[in-house]
């Protein structure tokens, strides 16, 4: 019997798209995330507590993953849309080379702003041992939600997915 609910727990990890406590450091759902500086890629660098008083989505991303390359237009829209004026949308690169992150954002002409972690911290602190890894957090840095895996983040059932999580009306 033991062994049959190992297995079920396995193949639940392994299928669901909720990230599970992994990295080093890292801050799990229902945890507050520490203060950070997050080194600007797309605009000055700002600490993450700079954000609190405003739900935040956290996004992910490398410019090599093809999963992150997929979804940045549905963040774009997101963050642009009316909807998105209720939260913060922010995107943290892994890139090892600045040059790449760059590339890729006007590449996709990103406009919310972005920061590069080439040192761990906040990939470690977020649980992004997958990409591209999104993370709803309330407006006190409370992780409320990991999802990893590309999202169409501006369609119907994930706007009610992030209206549920945050409780607001979209």
């Amino acid at each position: 019997m033991k062994i049959i609910f190992c297995l079920i727990l396995a193949w639940l990890a392994a299928t669901t798209n909720l990230a599970i406590a992994k990295t080093p450091g890292e801050v799990a759902v229902g945890g507050t995330l520490r203060e950070a500086t997050l080194q600007g890629l797309s605009g000055a660098s700002r600490n993450l507590s700079e954000f609190r008083g405003k739900p935040l989505i956290i996004n992910v991303w490398a410019s090599w993953c093809g999963p992150c390359q997929q979804e940045i237009g549905s963040l774009e829209r997101l963050a642009r849309s009316k909807v998105g004026k209720q939260f913060t949308v922010i995107g943290i690169s892994t890139d090892d080379y600045p040059e790449a992150a760059h590339a890729f954002l006007r590449r996709n002409k990103a406009s919310f702003s972005h920061f590069i972690d080439q040192r761990l911290l906040l990939e470690n602190m977020l649980g992004a041992d997958r990409l591209p890894l999104t993370v709803l957090v309330d407006a006190q840095g409370r992780v409320l939600a990991k999802y990893v895996g590309a999202k169409e983040w501006d369609s119907p059932s994930v706007l009610d997915l992030i209206g549920k999580t945050f409780h607001l009306k979209l």
